[in-house]
């Protein structure tokens, strides 16, 4: 098993994004109770914005070691990613390293950020790639949706690439639930009928946070 990520240098990231996100932006964040205080759990969090895993970073009520691809991880970013306990992922196919690391935080009763959809794109959780299922199902940890809002919606003057600043940016976490149907099973089907059932939970959960936020 590869060695997990720090849980320190996480704690340290939550600190350091907690600094950023509610100095540079206005976070209204809902539902962060519904996190479980401890043991392992997978936040489940939409991505339309390069902000998105910072924003959760910084907002969610426990240290999170996300997934993250190794595409990011450029320059001095790379040793920061790592510093701060975040895992670096090759999408080009099955990374054993990463998937290791990823199940070793939930193994240490972590808390794992995932972007189920694999990429930045619309953000409404219509395209699930297997991942979440997988890690799911395999540790037994339950998973929270996360809905970021707001993020895209007015870019900056002086930074394109980021919202404006001093901008409101809703996070809403739902309610924790289980992906697998408690038999354990890990097969190709368990894994696509679990695939089908967060993909529901994840997209009822974003849209209830457009209805409660305004969005």
């Amino acid at each position: 098993m590869s060695e997990a990520p720090s849980r320190k240098g996480a704690a340290v990231g939550r600190r350091i994004g907690i600094g950023l996100m509610y100095g540079l932006w206005k976070p209204r964040v809902l539902g962060a109770w519904k996190v479980p205080a401890s043991g392992p759990v997978i936040l489940a969090v939409n991505h339309s914005h390069n902000i998105d895993g910072p924003m959760v970073m910084g907002t969610a009520p426990r240290p999170l070691h996300f997934l993250i691809k190794k595409e990011a991880y450029v320059g001095p970013l790379g040793p920061f990613l790592e510093g701060i306990g975040q895992v670096k992922v090759d999408r080009g196919g099955p990374d054993r390293t990463a998937i290791g690391r990823a199940l070793g935080v939930l193994d240490n009763g972590g808390a794992l950020g995932i972007f189920p959809e694999g990429t930045r794109g619309e953000g409404d959780f219509a395209s699930l790639r297997a991942g979440l299922a997988y890690f799911a199902v395999r540790s037994g940890a339950p998973v929270v949706p996360v809905a970021v809002l707001g993020s895209g919606d007015t870019p900056g003057r002086v930074v394109k690439g980021l919202p404006a600043l001093k901008s409101r940016v809703d996070v809403v976490f739902g309610s924790a639930f289980d992906a697998g149907d408690g038999s354990g099973r890990r097969t190709r089907t368990a894994l696509d009928e679990a695939t089908v059932r967060i993909q529901d939970r994840l997209t009822a959960h974003l849209a209830d946070a457009k209805r409660l936020t305004g969005r």
